[in-house]
């Protein structure tokens, strides 16, 4: 397996964790790159189901090692909840974990800021998660407050700059939110704990993934979100605060672009977006609701209900563009199977005008409305079947559109949350 990057195509929740698992069994090192806690990616291994937030999912195979990378936001208490929890169920993260020294850190002020922020707001609301993930950025951005990882392993440098950030942030909390103030010395005492239990998984990242990949070892970088949702890239301000393009695989961990071989987009066979935003191909009412049912469409980390709509192929052609994709993993294919009729989204009508790119202005974006070729749907269960040709001549005529309106060939189709629910396209 040449070095991969797998990252979603869509607004995020396109089954990442699922496809990142499956490569996983032929790599040896998987690279978490991007974001933070805000990222829930839910893997299922015969009876065993864990959703994880900030390790990648290639722990649950155990002889594989994971790497949290220095373009993630760390959440101390989050990440050794996830290793106990592992430990519960039998998967050992000892000596197969590492976390960058340069990564930065939650804090508890970065909750309160972030649920404050959002609850008053009087004008455009992104409809954040609450985990602290766009303050912790901000910190980092700015500079002056930004605390790594590498500080929780000195308690006098992480005593003399939490000491100054929290006073700074409990004057924000209590004068311009009125939201009650944190206390310091709770605070620094649970993260010189937090920076004990965390030491044994402390390490420099860039110099360890490029030594392994001088070694011939076969390197996965799993993407949290998705294309839509990149600072720069996505549907702006309705965007996490991170880049969760491929090229963050890069800068999030330390390795250059000239080492990266393949970027597989995963996307589902239809279309979700969790929080505010435009979005074209929405699904109201009853309809939207049963496919919702149908995909259990519920956020990993929120529990919110996620918003469905059919395929949009503008999407996942622009994802294809901005990331150099070299193929798409189609999941959730069997989700479609009981639906009679299918629509696919080709391009858009804004105006009077058909576009065939998915507009950069959100304010466009907002006035357009999907041009629909119309399917057949297949009606046949597709859950157990392992091999392309096997799978209905509706449903592999559906897959081939979608292959061909993204841009990007079928590397892989997804007809269930179980590992080997997969089907690889030679």
């Amino acid at each position: 397996m040449p070095t991969k990057i797998a990252l979603g195509a869509q607004w995020g929740d396109e089954g990442k964790a699922k496809i990142v698992d499956y490569l996983t069994l032929e790599a040896d090192i998987v690279v978490r790159y991007q974001g933070g806690a805000n990222a829930g990616h839910t893997v299922k291994v015969d009876d065993t189901e864990f959703v994880f937030h900030m390790i990648p999912s290639g722990i649950m195979h155990e002889e594989k090692a994971c790497v949290v990378g220095n373009g993630v936001v760390v959440d101390p208490e989050a990440l050794l909840g996830e290793i106990a929890e592992l430990g519960e169920k039998g998967f050992s993260c000892e000596g197969r974990l590492f976390i960058s020294q340069s990564a930065h850190l939650v804090m508890p002020y970065h909750k309160a800021l972030d649920k404050a922020g959002e609850e008053s707001k009087t004008g455009v609301t992104i409809g954040t998660t609450g985990r602290g993930i766009g303050p912790a950025y901000r910190d980092k951005v700015e500079r002056t407050f930004g605390v790594r990882v590498m500080d929780l392993l000195d308690p006098n440098t992480l005593g003399e700059k939490l000491r100054s950030a929290i006073r700074a942030k409990n004057e924000i909390l209590n004068k311009i939110y009125g939201a009650e103030e944190l206390d310091e010395s709770a605070i620094i005492d649970d993260y010189i704990a937090y920076g004990e239990r965390m030491r044994p998984y402390v390490r420099d990242i860039s110099l360890y993934i490029n030594e392994e990949i001088d070694k011939g070892r076969n390197v996965l970088f799993e993407g949290a979100q998705g294309t839509l949702l990149d600072v720069d890239h996505g549907t702006y301000p309705y965007v996490t605060s991170s880049n969760t393009t491929a090229g963050a695989a890069c800068t999030g961990s330390g390795v250059g672009p000239t080492r990266i071989d393949e970027v597989i987009g995963v996307t589902k066979a239809y279309t979700t977006r969790v929080g505010n935003g435009p979005f074209p191909t929405e699904m109201l009412g009853d309809e939207g609701d049963h496919l919702r049912q149908l995909g259990n469409e519920f956020g990993a980390t929120t529990g919110r209900p996620r918003r469905c709509g059919w395929f949009d192929g503008p999407i996942v052609r622009a994802a294809t563009r901005i990331n150099g994709l070299t193929s798409i993993a189609l999941t959730r294919l069997d989700t479609l199977d009981t639906l009679g009729n299918l629509k696919v989204c080709v391009a858009y009508e804004c105006e009077g005008q058909t576009l065939q790119q998915f507009p950069s202005d959100p304010r466009v974006l907002e006035k357009c409305k999907p041009i629909y070729e119309e399917f057949e749907g297949w009606q046949e269960p597709t859950h157990e079947i392992r091999r392309y040709e096997d799978l209905p001549a509706k449903a592999r005529a559906y897959v081939d559109r979608i292959a061909d309106l993204s841009h990007a060939p079928a590397s892989i189709v997804s007809v269930g949350p179980e590992r080997d629910a997969t089907i690889r396209v030679d």
